[in-house]
């Protein structure tokens, strides 16, 4: 009698040994003594009898178990041997995963994201988990096509985060191109999606160039309602105008308010550095020390109670989202292209102090490098003309002029 589901329910193992409960045209239950049951198929190939695995009860059910064996038997009468090709199967879908666009695009991002920095590889591997991955990560990516890759974009402009969805585009490009030279692919598809995409808006204040811009830009962050510490490093960043990353990571052990002076080792190059601080600058961090100064980092991490961990790059950025300023990151460091230019046109300061103040590598008549301490009671006098000249834009005081080349 054919096997049926009650019968394979009711199947009791036995102590000693597994025992078979027959099908048909070869099939059947093995019970094994631990009480797991597998369907089988027995079959002869080029004269050899053979056994195939068809899944295990109630995982495989008896009507999948005797499809199963149906293809089986099809592929015998085609000359196939059913393990084999069950094989060849196992082997093709192992070579697909290690070719989906995820483990290519992990491996791309191994070799190719050591040098960027720690925020830039947060960024870029968030934006893959969420909005790539799980769409297209599991995909082989010779099989992914322009039209689905521009359906995965266009998710992320539904969120009306359009700039996300071309630095989405530009990921997948990078990652298209590495298949390619590697030999996972034929082409990089994005080529084809050019033009698809909404174009981003620039925002009012990308890059901050113009003293206009800027003193528009500061009455903004003056008036900005959000924490008081987020409000406190984006007044800051302008009259220091170091690295938004130096900025986020300034320590209170590195500044010292009656020197009026923040000494701290700059990360790009790794070498010592000396801002000094202006009566504005000191008045900003005053005011904030009783609320952050028994830890570590000025400006700590709102999650971090103990002020362990120092405020992350999104909570200045989304400080400007929410005032309506542009989500580029050149806003924070914009202001120092700008303290370039009016040191220097405007204010007449020497351009070998605005490079040191700017933590560039300056040599002197010898060809040597200057020190940290080069310059530093011109620095001082620099940095507050600077300060003072921040205040009078937001002021509303005269601007003069830059000078421009005849």
């Amino acid at each position: 009698m054919p096997l049926s589901d009650t019968a394979i329910k009711n199947a009791k193992p036995l102590p000693e040994k597994a025992y078979k409960i027959p099908d048909e045209k070869g099939m059947y239950l093995l019970v094994n003594p631990n009480g797991s049951k597998y369907f089988r198929l027995k079959y002869r190939f080029e004269g050899k009898e053979k056994v195939l695995a068809l899944g295990v009860y109630p995982d495989t059910s008896l009507k999948q178990a005797r499809e199963k064996r149906e293809n089986a038997r099809k592929h015998l009468a085609d000359g196939i041997d059913p393990n084999e090709n069950k094989k060849a199967i196992k082997q093709s879908k192992a070579e697909s995963a290690a070719n989906s666009f995820e483990v290519i695009a992990r491996e791309w991002y191994e070799r190719n994201m050591t040098e960027k920095s720690e925020s830039h590889r947060k960024r870029s591997l968030r934006l893959l988990d969420k909005d790539i991955f799980p769409y297209i990560g599991g995909k082989p990516i010779i099989d992914i096509k322009p039209p689905e890759l521009l359906t995965v974009l266009r998710k992320i402009e539904d969120r009306m985060t359009f700039d996300t969805a071309h630095k989405a585009f530009s990921l997948c490009s990078q990652i298209f191109r590495y298949a390619v030279v590697t030999g996972r692919t034929e082409r990089d598809i994005t080529p084809d999606l050019r033009g698809s995409l909404m174009q981003v808006k620039s925002g009012h204040f990308a890059a901050v160039t113009e003293p206009k811009q800027a003193a528009e830009l500061l009455r903004v962050i003056d008036g900005y309602s959000g924490s008081f510490i987020v409000k406190s490093a984006l007044q800051l960043a302008p009259l220091v105008f170091v690295r938004p990353g130096e900025l986020r990571q300034a320590e209170w052990e590195h500044i010292d308010l009656e020197a009026k002076e923040w000494r701290y080792l700059v990360t790009k190059t790794q070498t010592p550095h000396i801002v000094p601080l202006s009566a504005q600058s000191v008045a900003i961090l005053q005011e904030l020390k009783p609320l952050t100064g028994n830890g570590r980092y000025v400006f700590p991490s709102a999650r971090t109670v103990n002020g362990s961990r120092p405020m992350s790059d999104m909570a200045l950025l989304a400080a400007l989202r929410r005032m309506g300023i542009g989500k580029d990151e050149m806003t924070v460091h914009g202001f120092r292209a700008l303290a370039r230019t009016v040191l220097d046109e405007v204010l007449g300061f020497r351009p070998d102090f605005i490079e040191h103040q700017l933590a560039h590598a300056v040599k002197d008549p010898n060809g040597r490098a200057y020190n940290r301490t080069a310059h530093l009671p011109e620095r001082h006098k620099m940095m507050q003309a600077w300060a003072d000249y921040l205040d009078g834009l937001k002021n509303g005081a005269q601007v003069l002029p830059f000078k421009r080349p005849a």
